[in-house]
């Protein structure tokens, strides 16, 4: 079996959410940065980003699997076939996590058949060791490489095993997630700013109660709404603002957003 920190692992495509993975398995220190590999349409803007890291940068997708005992493949959903259908034999050797939304065990069995491969779907947090990564149960990855990249994927968050039905709703509640918690956070930092709090400090509070919320359910199990009824005193003044949150109807909005993306 292949241990982490001696396993090369090559990026076939270098964005957002690739960038936030290398960040956070460089900052974990599983993963030293020179056995980082990425690969991107524009290479002199893919090298500037990759040389920033201490990572390397591959000419193009047929060098980067080649060097890399693990490839994840981080690319837009609609490039997929046409960049890995050239690499198929190549990939048939390779280990693959994908991280491209949209694309479950069936999808990459009927692109590349024969080829070991799971389907995740991270979240921007990872960059901080902070993420949460939905995963496909079924894949075609050997124990000792599901164990490998559970490992992988585990040192830059919590890692959820769904069914594969589910996981694109989980990557969407998991990955579209920040950007509403952003929202709410950039919201109760203008309330607070609206009311003298100067932005800086409103945003720092926000983030924290936010972070610190979380932690809290974490760590307890609680039902959420247990822990809104234990600030909310009678006649109080939180009771106040939860009854003008439902009456603006925040939970069916969150509800619907998700909705909207699953379709």
């Amino acid at each position: 079996m292949a241990y982490l920190d001696h396993t090369k692992i090559g990026f076939i495509g270098f964005g957002n959410m690739a960038s936030a993975l290398a960040d956070g398995f460089i900052a974990s220190g599983k993963v030293p940065a020179e056995h980082l590999y990425a690969c991107a349409g524009h290479f002199d803007a893919l090298k500037t980003r990759t040389e920033a890291r201490g990572m390397h940068a591959a000419g193009d997708a047929a060098a980067l699997v080649d060097a890399a005992d693990l490839v994840v493949i981080a690319i837009k959903p609609v490039m997929i076939e046409r960049v890995l259908a050239p690499l198929a034999g190549a990939l048939a050797n390779k280990p693959m996590i994908s991280v491209a939304a949209a694309w479950d065990c069936a999808a990459y069995e009927n692109l590349l058949p024969g080829t070991r491969h799971l389907s995740t779907v991270p979240n921007t947090p990872v960059s901080i060791g902070e993420g949460v990564i939905a995963c496909e149960r079924e894949h075609t990855l050997t124990a000792d490489e599901r164990t490998l990249a559970g490992e992988l994927l585990g040192s830059v968050g919590t890692v959820v095993e769904v069914e594969n039905r589910l996981l694109s709703v989980a990557g969407t509640v998991g990955g579209c997630g920040p950007a509403f918690i952003a929202m709410v956070i950039e919201a109760l930092g203008d309330a607070a700013v609206k009311h003298g709090i100067p932005r800086a400090v409103a945003y720092e509070m926000v983030s924290q109660m936010v972070a610190g919320t979380a932690k809290l359910q974490l760590a307890t199990g609680a039902h959420p709404g247990a822990m809104k009824d234990a600030v909310c005193s009678p006649g109080g003044t939180t009771i106040k603002g939860v009854a003008e949150l439902e009456a603006c109807g925040l939970r069916s909005a969150f509800i619907r957003a998700i909705d909207a993306i699953e379709g």
